[in-house]
């Protein structure tokens, strides 16, 4: 029997940041580049129990709190890393750390050259460490989940640059 899997490349999975505009009116969502890790841990709660009458433990999913560890090498001129620096140097809170981010899936099944599956979820930007390499200067941390994720479709008109998301 033939192998018809595929294997899926990390770069066919996307994520957009959402910086918002100096006014606050509006948020565009650029590409995440330069980011050497940006991997998702579930962090899946967990209801553990054993019965009297039973030899073995039950657990149950109960919730879950998804945090994406990030860190990348800061490129000038980058809006992403250029609103992190800030969130991280200004030390910023509460909803002022709050950001957007949108992971589009570009090989779903239905996507297209300009359009493809994607989820948004809010983030609590995290910032752990900043300067840890003597090749660049590099940032870390964590995106905390602030709420459910809602699913939609992401519509790009610069080749994945930026993208709209419904």
């Amino acid at each position: 029997m033939a192998d018809t899997r595929t294997l899926v490349p990390r770069s066919q999975k996307v994520l957009f940041y959402g910086v918002p505009a100096a006014s606050g009116d509006t948020t565009t969502y650029h590409r995440m580049k330069g980011f050497t890790d940006v991997s998702t841990s579930k962090n899946a709660k967990e209801y553990t129990r054993q019965y009297v009458d039973e030899l073995f433990e039950q657990t149950d999913v109960t919730g879950y709190s998804p945090s994406t560890s990030y860190g990348f090498d800061q490129y000038a001129g980058d809006p992403v890393h250029a609103d992190i620096v800030k969130i991280t140097d200004d030390e910023l809170i509460g909803s002022n750390a709050v950001r957007s981010l949108i992971l589009v899936d570009l090989s779903a099944t239905g996507a297209t050259a300009t359009t493809a599956p994607a989820m948004k979820r809010d983030y609590a930007v995290i910032p752990d460490s900043e300067g840890g390499s003597m090749d660049a200067y590099t940032y870390t941390g964590n995106f905390r989940s602030k709420g459910e994720k809602v699913t939609g479709t992401a519509t790009t008109a610069d080749d994945w640059q930026t993208i709209t998301f419904a």
